[in-house]
């Protein structure tokens, strides 16, 4: 009973510690992980010495670990990986080898070596080629900038090095006998894992998650047995369990039933991985000088090493941009580095030192807080990179043989700035709409401006004109030639824009093509009125005016102006008493 109440006092102050020094660092926009490796420090044996209890505590953090790789195991869609496409699958593919290789290169020349029996080199080159899901994921969903080109990259390459992860830990066991045969076999043992989770998660399972769909907490239920059976099953052939436990993940990521596992196992999950990262807080010693210097240098490495992405996708046609966005998003050290390290060091004979655990640790603070603030400029530093890759003769898509033809004046009448989902909608309709030949004529006055190659690539199959160009720079619209535009729309909210505003784009649209009306966009009433005051022609609001009103508008619009329907909707949306307006 008194090994009971140690363990449950132990519990209580780390999730209360975590607690406080979690809040402090949300209020200042570090990631949460962050904030629980302090927490281990400071309550942990090299600080107040608040718990005793640690042995206990790094059982209970076992759990956590188990349930984080079930979790990241859910969220690799193979399927979907598969479709990703050339970009996403050649990046993942390289960018792990190519970064180890030049990890090794790198912490060989500062000296670290693999000696006694321990693999310090190896562990750190690997450690430093994974890039953290939870911080990119956070930074880019707060950004609004999952679901564009550079974003789906970055998480497909994230997913992809997983995978390379899962790797490294089927290997980990019989690293320490590092001939072939061992290590040969460590690698069948996993493939006969794997094979066999796929097999009972194909044929048995869907049989057993039907029978309990109609209770949905028992799917939980289900799902939480079948992660600890095959982590289980794991670590009866000798791989570890928390490589079981991702692959259980993996085998129930296509199941209609994954979204609502997800969603249940997250906030169990949370409370297991505090105590996972709060124990391994505990673990960190008082660093000497030299593992703080060779942290400080790993981590200049780690940014540096992710921009061997760039030639990958620039080598795909994606230009400056869509290449130089994935590796500054991916500039950070991975939570997965920190458990195959710890895992290395809990070894019954243990693989590497403890300060290389320390090292990764620090770097992966280190990193994840320099990127915190690199990701939230990551337009801005993208730019400033580019001008540096434009001084060494690197063309973008706007010079060279890439970029369009570019016309004094254009021919082009209607000019669609920036091109997200609103656009693509409002441009179906102008496609699909009246006979084949006034589509046509339509689609002959359509110019758009943006700078996702993938979008330019799927305009000029439709035989749309389009142009390579970054809205939010004013200088966009005058190299375009746009002086005789007679309509110009943007149908991005400032929410999703990036440098720029509707009303700065208002701006430059009035000084460089002062014939066309404008339409603007905002998700909120109030800034619609303020747009009309400031002299739009015509405000979309995406809730209130669907895509097929909104073409049949532009059309009449070109025609006979927006005199009427401008007085209308400022009338209709004056009145407008809504509670979230």
């Amino acid at each position: 009973m008194i090994g009971l109440t140690d363990l449950l006092s132990s519990i209580g102050i780390c999730v209360s510690a975590a607690a406080l020094l979690a809040l402090i660092g949300w209020r200042l926009r570090q990631p949460l992980i962050l904030a629980y490796l302090v927490t281990g420090v400071v309550i942990g044996p090299n600080g107040l010495n608040f718990v005793h209890d640690q042995a206990s505590i790094a059982t209970v953090a076992e759990i956590g670990l188990i349930l984080l790789l079930f979790i990241i195991g859910l969220e690799i869609d193979l399927k979907k990986l598969a479709s990703a496409g050339a970009p996403v699958l050649l990046t993942g593919a390289l960018q792990v080898p190519i970064c180890i290789a030049l990890g090794l290169g790198f912490f060989y020349a500062i000296g670290i070596r693999n000696a006694g029996g321990h693999y310090n080199l190896i562990y750190l080159a690997a450690c430093m080629s994974l890039s953290s899901t939870l911080v990119v994921v956070k930074l880019l969903y707060d950004k609004h900038e999952l679901d564009t080109l550079p974003g789906r990259i970055t998480l497909g390459v994230l997913v992809i090095q997983d995978i390379w992860a899962v790797g490294m830990l089927a290997v980990q066991p019989n690293l320490v006998n590092p001939d072939l045969l061992p290590l040969a076999f460590s690698l069948w043992k996993g493939l006969l894992l794997v094979s066999g989770g796929l097999a009972i998660s194909k044929y048995v399972l869907p049989h057993l998650f039907r029978a309990v769909a109609k209770a949905p907490e028992l799917v939980l239920v289900s799902a939480l047995a079948w992660c600890f059976f095959v982590a289980g099953a794991a670590s009866v052939i000798g791989l570890s369990r928390e490589m079981g436990a991702l692959i259980a993940g993996v085998s129930l990521s296509t199941f209609p039933y994954n979204l609502d596992v997800m969603a249940k196992a997250v906030s169990i999950r949370d409370f297991f991985v505090t105590l996972f990262f709060v124990a391994l807080g505990m673990q960190i010693p008082i660093p000497s000088l030299q593992v703080i210097e060779i942290a400080l240098a790993a981590s200049a490495f780690v940014m540096v090493s992710r921009l061997c992405v760039v030639p990958i996708l620039y080598s795909l046609g994606l230009g400056h941009r869509a290449s130089l966005l994935p590796a500054i998003n991916l500039m950070q050290v991975s939570e997965f580095s920190i458990v195959i390290a710890s895992l290395g060091l809990m070894r019954p004979i243990p693989q590497i030192d403890r300060d290389v655990v320390t090292i990764v640790i620090m770097t992966f603070a280190i990193t994840s807080v320099v990127s915190t603030y690199l990701i939230q400029s990551s337009h801005w530093v993208q730019r400033t990179m580019s001008r540096g890759l434009k001084l060494l003769r690197v063309r973008d898509l706007d010079v060279g043989e890439s970029a369009p033809e570019r016309k004094e004046t254009r021919s082009e009448t209607l000019v669609f700035l920036g091109f997200f989902r609103d656009a693509s909608s409002i441009l179906l309709e102008l496609e699909s709409g009246g006979s084949a030949v006034e589509a046509q004529v339509m689609l002959d006055k359509v110019l758009v401006v943006d700078f996702n190659p993938t979008v330019m690539r799927e305009l000029r199959k439709r035989g749309i004109s389009c142009v390579y160009g970054d809205i939010a720079h004013a200088d966009t619209l005058r190299h375009a030639g746009l002086e005789d535009a007679e309509l110009v729309v943007c149908s991005i909210t400032d929410e999703i824009l990036r440098g720029t505003s509707n009303l700065r784009l208002l701006r430059n649209i009035r000084a460089n093509c002062p014939k066309a009306k404008v339409m603007l966009t905002t998700e909120h009433i109030p800034q619609a009125l303020h747009f009309y005051e400031a002299g739009a022609d015509l405000v979309y609001v995406p809730r209130l005016h669907s895509a097929p009103e909104i073409a049949n508008i532009l059309k009449k619009g070109l025609a006979a102006g927006f005199d009427g329907f401008r007085a209308d909707q400022i009338k209709s949306l004056s009145q407008r008493r809504e509670v979230l307006a």
